[in-house]
């Protein structure tokens, strides 16, 4: 594993083949810099609402090139946090809503450029739930396993804190609550094995869709010139989440005895 990657039981294939080992090179030249893991997080940010502006215009090479950049840079500024010992909570929660506001701005660019709004708009809410998903069956899988929570490194209380702890929660726990609740209602209600309901299986349907992934393909699609191509490609993830959870249903049912 490439020092200072993120432990998981389940890895998207991406990330470890390509964007973790780009994204090590960064951190070896920075690591005795100034720089440090937020400065990462804000300047990944803004590549990617250069990418939005770039995609909304129609320079759709540029913007490809700018959001793989960005993937490796979110995967450097994670290893450089955990290699320095500098992982924080404010980190965490800045990191994970300013990708939010990212997405948020590139699904808007697909909707300008596309004049689809509503399936922009049906298909950032998709793309959303996918890493939702991705999120909280890690949880689910190390919960079922006994697995301590990882509820990460406690930040001084201040402002700032409180206020990204609060926006955190708007976003993210009303998907959590609801995700973790249909989880538990059919493991109960179908008397599914929890070891085969979450299990490694179930984690690679989502780890594979995940935000290194995604923007991959949306890169891929771009250097086509077909960014409609990939809002249709997004929405067919929820018919695959559907399938996907009919899959996980039936292999977790209980050999009779």
């Amino acid at each position: 594993m490439v020092p200072g990657a993120k432990e998981r039981p389940v890895q998207e294939f991406l990330n470890v083949l390509v964007f973790r080992p780009l994204a090590h090179l960064v951190v070896l030249l920075l690591y005795r810099t100034r720089v440090r893991p937020h400065h990462l997080v804000l300047f990944h940010t803004a590549l990617t609402l250069l990418a939005a502006w770039l995609l909304a215009l129609g320079h759709d090479l540029p913007a490809a090139l700018l959001l793989q950049l960005k993937t490796t840079l979110d995967n450097a500024d994670g290893q450089l946090a955990r290699l320095r010992g500098e992982a924080s909570e404010m980190g965490r929660y800045l990191d994970t809503e300013l990708d939010v506001l990212g997405n948020g701005f590139l699904f808007w660019a697909l909707g300008a450029r596309t004049g689809a709004w509503g399936l922009a708009l049906l298909a950032f809410l998709v793309f959303t739930l996918v890493q939702s998903y991705d999120f909280n069956l890690e949880r689910l899988y190390k919960e079922a396993r006994g697995f301590p929570p990882g509820s990460g490194p406690r930040d001084p209380e201040s402002r700032l804190l409180r206020l990204l702890r609060g926006i955190y929660r708007l976003l993210f726990l009303p998907q959590d609550r609801g995700i973790t609740a249909l989880e538990r209602f059919l493991q109960t209600r179908f008397r599914l094995d929890p070891f085969r309901f979450w299990d490694e299986g179930a984690l690679v349907g989502v780890v594979n869709l995940g935000l290194s992934t995604q923007l991959f393909f949306l890169g891929v699609f771009l250097v086509f010139h077909q960014p409609g191509a990939y809002l249709t490609f997004v929405l067919l993830q929820g018919l695959y989440l559907g399938l996907w959870y009919v899959w996980r249903i039936v292999r977790a049912i209980p050999s009779p005895r």
